[in-house]
């Protein structure tokens, strides 16, 4: 149809259901994906100690391997950022994406795994459910937190501030960013923030979560960040 034919009529005002539809549908067709993204095998996994907030261990040779590996899979993917905590297992395992896709990586400490407290350092097989509040891969008190350390609801509690903010800043700067609309984000953390990240992000309270393992250099994938509910009773 040429300009000239086009109708002069202008189109019908949309009812409020039917704008919500389209402002969503937008929404859905713009929204990156986001990428989490536990750090490689580091010397303390091998060793089996706790390490929560302590940072001397760093990743093995394999766990640079698996840092390699997992980096490899976004090369041809358009992402925008890179977030990763602040302790050296991630930030080594974030080094290898920021080479790969050719951005700085933003540390932020929200995305530190769960501190234990005066038990980081020790064999995992010492510390029990009385201390971590986890039993037989569920969360069956969130509220357990070990001298100096923190709960999983303390966890989830930072963690969805985390991605709160984010999810803001998105919202802010879309189809701004260096890859153009649909940048994903990858955010590179721990095993106990991916799953409360996962958790929220899905809209599952703290008090309903699984705790299932979540191997070194485990993807998970989050497809339309920011259109899914948020947890609740955190």
């Amino acid at each position: 149809m040429s300009p000239s034919s086009l109708p002069s009529t202008a189109p019908a005002p949309q009812t409020a259901p039917e704008a919500a539809s389209e402002r969503s549908a937008v929404l859905q067709a713009t929204a990156p994906d986001l990428w989490l993204v536990r750090h490689g095998e580091s010397t303390w996994n091998i060793a089996g100690l706790a390490q929560g907030h302590n940072d001397e261990a760093e990743l093995t040779e394999r766990g640079l391997r698996q840092a390699v590996a997992a980096a490899a899979q976004f090369g041809y993917r358009p992402v925008r950022a890179i977030y990763a905590s602040d302790l050296r297992r991630a930030q080594q395992t974030a080094a290898e994406f920021a080479a790969v896709l050719g951005l700085p990586v933003h540390a932020d400490p929200r995305l530190r795994e769960r501190s234990l407290g005066i038990h980081e350092g020790n064999p995992h097989s010492t510390i029990g459910p009385s201390v971590t509040g986890l039993d037989d891969g569920l969360v069956v008190d969130p509220d357990t937190r070990p001298p100096a350390g923190e709960s999983v609801r303390d966890l989830y509690q930072r963690a969805a501030a985390f991605c709160d903010d984010l999810a803001a800043s998105l919202r802010e700067t879309a189809g701004t960013g260096p890859a153009g609309p649909g940048g994903d984000v990858l955010v590179i953390a721990h095993g106990g923030t991916v799953r409360v990240l996962d958790a929220y992000i899905h809209g599952v309270p703290v008090d309903q979560m699984t705790w299932r393992p979540v191997d070194n250099a485990t993807i998970v994938r989050i497809p339309e960040f920011g259109t899914q509910p948020r947890g609740g009773n955190r």
